[in-house]
């Protein structure tokens, strides 16, 4: 597999809290009889799930172009966000089916202090983790980070949402809170997994860098003809795509019909430098159109 890069490495800190939280809440589901308990550990069965199709997805999406993927290969990552966008409606799906047969035939809630104090510090781990995700996704531009950060930021909120269902079922002794509570966490989880998925398809079908993405490259663009007024006359025809962690911008550039090679060459050469200190990881493609005489 060769030397991890930064991204792996934080993904496997993801795998590690998914894998701990998972055995916690099994048996703290097992003691209580609690159904939102279950479905959170169904909820970090999917992360963990998530969290290893992310680990695999950043190790190949950092291979190199070649031959047969002349673009690299950064669109794993968004084919790794959608996959997990859906095992997030499955867990969903899952968690609503058995919250249901709990409201017909409710059950008593068993050691509630120990499930409290699980879910609370499964709240906390979840929040610690997720935080470090999301920096090292910010950092690194990593769809695959992002998403996988996205599931634990969701099971704080969810782990937070049953511990207190359990709290008020021990203050009220309304069994009937349990699967409520449960079926709410997966409305969230629902919500969570819409928007990942629109996310990771928006870049797998090419959809365009955000509106102020593009008002940046603009401003580097005209930054560059402001140093060579003499030579560039406009620019036209600008098409953004995100692949991955990987932005691609083309667009032509209109010069002075007089222009030799080398001189657009090197106005080339500083619009492609100007362009990716600007931005990480990207590629810029750069037609040169001849002015009129």
């Amino acid at each position: 597999m060769g030397k991890l890069n930064r991204r792996s490495k934080t993904v496997l800190l993801s795998i590690g809290s998914n894998a701990l939280l998972i055995v916690f809440k099994v048996i703290a589901g097992i003691l209580s009889g609690s159904v939102s308990i279950i479905s959170e550990a169904i909820h970090s069965g999917m992360d963990l799930i998530a969290s290893v199709i992310a680990f695999f997805s950043v190790v190949s999406s950092d291979k190199p172009a070649d031959k047969d993927h002349p673009y690299g290969h950064g669109k794993i990552e968004n084919i790794s966000g959608a996959i997990e966008g859906l095992l997030i409606f499955v867990a969903a799906g899952m968690i609503i089916f058995e919250s249901l047969k709990k409201i017909t035939a409710p059950t008593e809630i068993e050691n509630a202090s120990v499930a409290i104090l699980v879910m609370v510090a499964a709240a906390g781990v979840n929040f610690f983790v997720s935080r470090i995700l999301y920096k090292v996704a910010r950092e690194e531009d990593s769809m695959a980070l992002e998403a996988d950060a996205l599931h634990l930021k969701t099971d704080v909120y969810t782990a937070l949402g049953v511990g207190l269902g359990l709290l008020l079922i021990k203050l009220t002794g309304f069994m009937i809170l349990d699967p409520i509570v449960a079926i709410l966490v997966a409305l969230l989880i629902i919500k969570e997994a819409w928007e990942l998925c629109k996310a990771a398809i928006g870049n797998l079908i090419d959809f365009r860098l955000t509106d102020e993405e593009e008002i940046e490259v603009d401003s580097v663009i005209r930054g560059v003809m402001s140093q060579y007024q003499e030579q560039l006359l406009d620019y036209h025809k600008l098409k953004t795509r995100k692949s991955g962690n990987k932005r691609h911008i083309d667009f032509h550039i209109t010069v002075k019909p007089d222009l030799t090679v080398r001189e657009a060459h090197d106005i080339v050469g500083c619009l492609k430098k100007e362009m990716n200190q600007k931005f990480l990881n990207t590629r810029v493609s750069i037609h040169i159109d001849p002015g009129k005489e």
